[in-house]
């Protein structure tokens, strides 16, 4: 199905840098991937000046990566090893350290930002994705921890998640929503983020501060629904196959756009509230016969997020061809294609439960995973070994 897009002046010339030119069309470029090492050799300061990156993100799998990967962490874990510290609190203070420490890389993009860039996210522990009351204990902590205003805490859009959401924006605690699959959940996530905000005014809370993203994951679902397609095995159902991911978070967009052009939002943003803005996330493609830049150059429109793991910020940056706007105008075609997997036979409600629920739970077994890599360090260190 053809896709309606908009060409911006630069997206025409070969010579122009194609991160510059996604830059220039109003995509915040962010890295999915943060370690010590980054932070400690400036390559995140190298990655700010020369590729455009103005935002961090971290996860589970990053962090577990970076501390088993590198001997920089030994000295702090050696001193959380000898005073004792069990390994959920010594796991806190060693990826509190390295987000504060990203948080002041990125502070000049957030002050040249007024604020809506130069954002470092870190995630709560994701065990926690059903329990709304503990979720806003550890929100809290995290970002007194952290201490810097261009922290966002990573909070799941679960169905628990939600009101955790709405309390920690009302309580002046800025969030990255994290799994979001589906465009109904995605709705309920935006009534979080105005119900939190609104909450804010009433207390007092300086609404320029706050500040909101809501990850909308893309490559799963494309994994999932061509693995339902390819068991079909049609030749209607092999013509759908890699358009669902981007016909899914461009109606994501078009809700955006519904919702934050509503009198109530024009409300909030009269007192100085800023729009929630969609992060596309997951967006390194898992199926190697598809275009390695497609979940950036097909989702490319003014005020969007897109977090990259850094080979697909690589390969944006050497093949990547920036047509403008492919979003706006697309929305038909989107939907068209959302039908034809309906009438292919693809329960779209029944992928994006699937998806949320494997999505918890990697994260879970990713945190074990994390949590026995650092106890596994605490044990080696405390004994003096090298």
């Amino acid at each position: 199905m053809a896709t309606t897009a908009q060409s911006s002046s630069t997206s025409a010339d070969p010579s122009v840098d194609p991160l510059r030119r996604l830059s220039e069309e109003g995509v915040a470029i962010w890295l999915d991937d943060m370690s010590r090492g980054r932070l400690a050799t400036d390559n995140l300061a190298d990655l700010i000046r020369d590729k455009y990156v103005v935002g961090v993100t971290t996860n589970p799998t990053i962090f577990q990566k970076a501390i088993s990967d590198s001997e920089l962490y030994d000295r702090q874990v050696r001193d959380l090893a000898i005073r004792g510290v069990d390994v959920e609190e010594a796991l806190r203070m060693i990826t509190t350290f390295d987000v504060r420490w990203a948080c002041d890389v990125l502070r000049p993009v957030y002050d040249a930002s007024d604020g809506v860039d130069g954002r470092v996210s870190i995630e709560v522990d994701p065990r926690l994705a059903h329990e709304t009351d503990r979720t806003i204990a550890e929100a809290r902590q995290l970002w007194w921890l952290v201490d810097r205003p261009n922290l966002f805490v990573k909070i799941p859009a679960t169905k628990a998640g939600l009101p955790a959401i709405a309390q920690c924006i009302a309580e002046g605690i800025s969030v990255n929503v994290t799994l979001i699959f589906s465009l109904e959940r995605y709705g309920a996530v935006m009534e979080a983020y105005l119900d939190g905000m609104e909450r804010a005014r009433v207390a007092g809370h300086d609404l320029t501060n706050l500040a909101s993203v809501a990850s909308f994951f893309v490559s799963r679902v494309d994994t999932e629904v061509d693995k339902r397609l390819s068991k079909l095995g049609s030749a209607d159902a092999k013509k759908l196959l890699g358009k669902a991911a981007i016909a899914n978070a461009r109606l994501a967009f078009q809700r955006y756009e519904q919702v934050f052009s509503t009198d109530r939002w024009t409300s909030l943003a009269g007192a100085g509230a800023r729009p929630q803005r969609p992060l596309w996330a997951s967006t390194g493609v898992k199926d190697p016969s598809y275009d390695d830049t497609m979940y950036v150059v097909e989702l490319t429109t003014r005020g969007v997020v897109n977090t990259m793991p850094e080979p697909t910020l690589e390969a944006l940056a050497d093949h990547g061809v920036v047509r403008g706007d492919t979003i706006r105008g697309a929305y038909a075609d989107a939907q068209a294609v959302m039908s034809a997997l309906a009438d292919a036979g693809i329960d779209v409600d029944d992928v994006v439960q699937v998806l949320e629920d494997e999505g918890v739970e990697k994260f879970e077994t990713s945190w074990s995973e994390l949590l026995e890599s650092t106890r596994k360090e605490l044990t080696r260190l405390a004994k003096g070994d090298s």
